[in-house]
């Protein structure tokens, strides 16, 4: 029997009233929710295979499961690539590896930034929130004596509100520390 991820019942039991009581909503199936987390990473196309097999499998430690290699579709001799040749990774998260990994990413991994003042309130114009981080050593479960070489993410948090201002609030709510603008700055 599995249990409830803690961020998944903070979102059933306090995110969902309170969206509800602030935007009006009618049903709870008006309430935005998240559907999935897409984590990617490119690969340089000069990397050996060792340094491939390296980088699947620290983004699988990160995301709990095996990440899919992208391969290229057409070459460039521009950038030294070939057709069929591995230039990133990618996983799709969803359920409760979703939340698991949300609440890694929200409380362990965000604060060890160093110089950390809050990620940008920009949303994507559907509702969705991208966060890139340059350097992956950041989630506990890399041990950096084994890295050979540091790699960024672009993390996607696809939810199923309407506008930015849904997405936005839906992930104020559930701990995602977005920047303070200036205006708010002063009127604190």
């Amino acid at each position: 029997m599995s249990t409830v991820p803690a961020l998944k019942k903070l979102y059933a039991e306090q995110v969902v009233p309170e969206l509800t009581k602030l935007r009006g909503y009618k049903n709870v199936h008006q309430v935005p929710r998240i559907t999935k987390i897409v984590i990617n990473t490119g690969i340089d196309s000069e990397a050996d295979k060792n340094q491939i097999a390296d980088i699947a499998r620290d983004l699988g430690l990160i995301a709990g499961q095996k990440p899919v290699l992208a391969k290229s579709r057409k070459a460039i001799a521009n950038f030294k690539l070939r057709a069929g040749q591995v230039v990133g990774a990618h996983v799709t998260l969803r359920g409760n590896n979703m939340w698991e990994f949300l609440y890694r990413l929200l409380a362990v991994a965000i604060p060890t930034i160093r110089d950390f003042r809050g990620v940008s309130p920009k949303l994507d114009g559907q509702g969705n929130y991208n966060l890139g981080v340059t350097d992956f050593t950041i989630f506990p479960e890399i041990t950096v004596e084994n890295v050979k070489k540091t790699m960024g993410l672009d993390i996607t948090i696809v939810t199923t509100a309407k506008s930015d201002d849904e997405g936005r609030e839906l992930l104020r709510l559930i701990g995602m520390p977005f920047r303070r603008s200036e205006n708010q700055k002063s009127a604190a």
